[in-house]
């Protein structure tokens, strides 16, 4: 330790950097990490099931947008498929958003955020 107390040597206590810089650092990774989650936010996913019989459209922030079933899907004597095309479609949309939100994420080296 140095006579006047802190830390030994020229480096300042954080290895040289400036406490100032990584401030402004930090607060530019802020500033973009806004910013891709108000794009992604933005942004619609859609998956389809059953050879494009159901399509479902889904918000970046996961807020089902549109469910879109053809006519000739509709059986009444078989609504069990149907609710599995929507399930399907639903949850692979959903995926979808995961996957961009982790790969949008992924941009910023932040220990223990992903």
């Amino acid at each position: 330790m140095s006579k006047r107390g802190g830390f030994p040597g020229r480096m300042g206590g954080f290895g040289g950097m400036n406490i100032n810089n990584l401030m402004k650092e930090a607060k530019k990774m802020q500033a973009d990490l806004e910013k891709s989650q108000a794009d992604l936010a933005e942004k619609e996913f859609d998956a389809t099931a059953g050879g494009g019989a159901v399509t479902v459209k889904v918000s970046g922030q996961k807020i089902i947008k549109e469910i879109i079933i053809k006519k000739d899907v509709i059986d009444p004597d078989d609504v069990e498929m149907l609710q599995d095309l929507i399930l399907t479609c639903t949850n692979e949309a959903l995926r979808k958003v995961d996957s961009a939100q982790a790969a949008e994420m992924g941009k910023f080296n932040i220990p223990g955020l992903m």
